[in-house]
């Protein structure tokens, strides 16, 4: 059975002004749900994470800050977000449930956060709207472990997964594939093991052959035994913070081949939702919906 971690204080309130479209994580289980592709048994409920857990990824003094609302106002306003305690709550319940997600995933092939791809948040610091890198505590904690030796994490978020690429800097278990906009945010890029980056407007034929072709060598080559997955939807043609083309349809053949590919390799994987902030908000549902529905068809 396919399990989605999704809890009520993942729709965080914002201000009506606010361009993060928060109302999406309570859109996606509603038409999941409406249409059949999920019972309310796929879904799971996550709890907080530990304090140990966390501090094998982040600093011990930037994440006491950050429980504690103790970042500075400049900090604050590279997340993002406002600073509060149900903020704190929020993100360590999303990194728990990536947690759970790879124990569901070892045993099931596949699991998936509703939320989660908190990829620009490093070791020390926050940025644009992560606070905790959840793809990067789980990768830690299936290491710290043994449950898996080799970790690949492959971004297809429009924005290029910097913090994930930083914290993985020289750590060799840990391969990190990153393909974004090259004029997208962050305009400091790090160094992840593979970054491709696309010029604006970039089409659904052009972006598919360097994926399936580039996606195939990586896993042939470093043969990880976990993929963490982060599927944004940022990479549509009418979002508001990406610059890429790709239609709805190609964000679905994007997503189909790399689970088709995990699943036919036998390698387990997690995904999280990662980013996604059309002019549309039907079309961003639909495109992350796609997601699980191709989840479903192809593993269950």
């Amino acid at each position: 059975m396919l399990k989605i971690a999704f809890h009520q204080n993942y729709i965080h309130p914002l201000d009506t002004n606010h361009r993060f479209p928060m109302i999406k994580y309570e859109l996606i289980p509603e038409q999941l749900l409406r249409e059949n592709t999920c019972l309310p048994n796929n879904f799971f409920e996550p709890g907080i994470i530990s304090d140990e857990i966390v501090l094998k990824t982040h600093e011990q003094e930037y994440f006491e800050r950050f429980k504690n609302l103790k970042l500075s106002k400049k900090e604050v306003r590279e997340i993002g977000f406002p600073l509060s305690k149900e903020l704190v709550t929020r993100e360590m319940t999303i990194a728990q449930g990536t947690i759970d997600c790879v124990n569901y995933s070892l045993k099931n092939g596949i699991s998936m956060n509703i939320a989660g791809g908190t990829h620009h948040a490093f070791y020390d610091r926050g940025e644009a709207f992560c606070m905790l890198n959840d793809q990067a505590i789980a990768a830690k904690y299936l290491i710290n472990k043994k449950l898996a030796k080799k970790i690949m994490i492959i971004d297809l978020d429009v924005h290029q997964g910097n913090g994930t690429a930083s914290i993985f800097s020289i750590n060799k278990q840990v391969f990190t594939i990153s393909f974004h906009g090259k004029k997208n945010y962050p305009f400091r890029k790090e160094k992840s093991d593979i970054d491709v980056e696309f010029d604006d407007n970039t089409d659904d034929q052009f972006y598919l052959s360097k994926l399936k072709n580039l996606i195939h060598n990586a896993i042939d080559n470093f043969e990880p035994d976990f993929i963490f997955y982060l599927s944004g939807v940022d990479v549509l043609n009418n979002d508001k913070l990406g610059r890429l083309g790709l239609s709805i349809d190609g964000c679905k053949e994007r997503d189909k081949f790399i689970l088709e590919l995990c699943n036919k390799k036998s390698i387990p994987v997690q995904v999280s939702m990662g980013g996604g902030y059309s002019e549309l908000l039907k079309n961003i549902i639909d495109a992350h919906s796609n997601t699980f529905r191709l989840a479903q068809e192809i593993y269950f």
